[in-house]
């Protein structure tokens, strides 16, 4: 056991540099080695952010001390111990005001502190922050005292550092984790082929050869169902960032307080919740491509900061000050008039010019003739062999049927009637035969029309509830909401659209009819 304080202080500490710890008992320990080294009444750990100090860890001040913020400008005693490279010990008679005064715990009344030391901790020269001790006894401290503290801030400042490293790597982890999500979903499954041959078709494969070699943002419109996002992957694979990720968001599909968060990130304590330092979908996709799908959806307010990354390049995370740069290729999508909605004053003008750089219509199904037929091939093909089928195939008047149909929600439409069709055909047939052709009765194209947006639109009198006015309005309502789910794929934006409401409105009449 050695004789020297200092050295028997430093060498648990010492060992403490190769453990793995949390930073909360990391810091706990340093603080509680300072106090057995400099007998004192309170010690304090605080990193520096920006104009303020923010505690992290303190020993023998009241719980409430790590919720304050110390500003610089309104504690002149914490200016001063920064402004100064080593240790500083100020007189009991120093007319600054103490910012520990009233804290000192397990004491009542008003008694302030009476002497005090202080030590800039530096990481890579840069200042990162102070140690503070605090004793009533106005005597308790001595000029040897500001070598001790000294040689400790040395080792504090490796203690920090350790931690600030091993939080970078856990940081590092998650990131390159989130990453490899995104390139797995960008590569695990190849994208559909965009299947075709009419004229509306392969002018649309021309602009997408034609735009994806470039570097412009892309704005692609088109009804729901048309395949916007197969689109996007499209223009993507074209691109020099095929080798990067494509991440995609969907901005409806997420409630408005999220939304900020999903797109740039947000750090640790920035809202409820947020127990960790988080990136977001641009950090994401740095060097590759960003997919926003309904950005018709996007609240003015995060409108504003997406033009800010569009134009500079920089973001902030969400309770952040400090600027990213992020290098992405963006690509949008809208089943909106984004112009109708600029002169309605839904969606800012300046983030519509910076999106539609090279705007891209995809056609709707019933403008693709034969299309129809080629796509339901396809999509009769990856039914079969689910099915356990040699052949899957429509009849002459199933295929007549499939070219009659308006097709309101477009391929998205025509894939699902095709499984069902294929399911109802299969149990029909009590054989089991392993060659299976749809009939126009398997399509259910009847119910389909009944059921396309603006068809059947009157209710009939017979299918109103009964009873009292509430309840049979509720019931109505929930009947009206439920049916405009199904019908848009559970697209709460497009159910509000279509309903002609608000969709803040919307989602909370949704709640209260017990819909979500």
């Amino acid at each position: 056991m050695t004789s020297n304080p200092l050295l028997a202080t430093l060498l648990p500490l010492v060992a403490d540099l190769s453990r793995e710890l949390p930073d909360s008992e990391r810091y706990r320990r340093l603080l509680e080695a300072l106090r057995q080294l400099l007998p004192c009444d309170a010690t304090a750990l605080l990193r520096l952010e920006g104009d303020q100090l923010v505690p992290l860890a303190v020993d023998g001040l009241s719980p409430d001390t790590l919720g304050r913020r110390f500003k610089l400008t309104e504690h002149p005693r914490l200016q001063a111990l920064l402004e100064r490279h080593g240790p500083t010990r100020f007189a009991a008679d120093c007319g600054l005001p103490d910012p520990y005064d009233g804290l000192v715990e397990g004491l009542h009344g008003h008694l302030e502190v009476h002497d005090c030391l202080g030590c800039p901790l530096f990481l890579d020269e840069q200042p990162w922050g102070l140690l503070t001790l605090d004793a009533l006894d106005p005597e308790r401290f001595s000029s040897g005292d500001l070598d001790n503290l000294e040689a400790f801030a040395s080792l504090a400042a490796a203690t920090v550092k350790v931690s600030q490293r091993m939080l970078d790597l856990a940081r590092h982890a998650e990131h390159e984790e989130q990453r490899a999500e995104a390139y797995q979903r960008a590569s695990g499954s190849k994208p559909r082929e965009l299947i075709g041959q009419s004229k509306a078709h392969r002018q649309m494969l021309e602009e997408i050869k034609l735009v994806g070699s470039s570097e412009l943002n892309v704005l692609i419109s088109g009804e729901t169902g048309v395949g916007k996002e197969l689109v996007a992957q499209a223009i993507h694979q074209q691109s020099v960032r095929r080798s990067k990720p494509m991440v995609s968001l969907n901005c409806a599909a997420l409630p408005e307080t999220l939304v900020e968060s999903e797109l740039f990130g947000h750090v640790r304590g920035a809202f409820s919740g947020a127990v960790v330092e988080r990136r977001g979908k641009f950090e994401l996709a740095d060097g590759g491509t960003l997919f926003l799908d309904e950005v018709g959806e996007l609240p003015l307010a995060i409108q504003a900061k997406l033009l800010r990354v569009l134009q500079s390049g920089q973001l902030q995370r969400l309770g952040s000050d400090r600027d990213q740069h992020v290098d992405v290729r963006l690509i949008a999508a809208t089943n909106r008039d984004l112009a109708d909605e600029v002169r309605a004053g839904r969606f800012r003008a300046d983030l519509y010019h910076r999106l539609s750089v090279y705007p891209l219509r995809v056609p709707a199904l019933r403008e693709r003739g034969n299309d129809i037929l080629l796509l339901a091939g396809y999509f009769l093909e990856e039914n079969r062999p689910r099915l356990g089928l040699r052949s899957l195939r429509l009849s002459r008047e199933a295929q007549a049927a499939l070219l009659n149909y308006n097709w309101p929600g477009n391929v998205r439409e025509l894939e699902h009637l095709i499984g069902r069709a294929s399911l109802r055909a299969l149990a029909a047939h009590s054989s089991h035969s392993r060659i299976l052709s749809l009939e126009t009765g398997d399509l259910g194209l009847s119910q389909a029309s009944d059921n396309a947006p603006g068809a059947n639109a009157d209710v009939q009198m017979g299918e109103l509830p009964s009873g009292e006015l509430r309840p049979a309005m509720e019931a109505f309502q929930r009947q009206l909401i439920a049916r405009s789910l199904e019908r848009h794929q559970g697209n709460w934006a497009a159910v509000a659209r279509e309903l002609g409401v608000d969709r803040a409105n919307l989602n909370r009449l949704a709640r209260r009819l017990e819909l979500k």
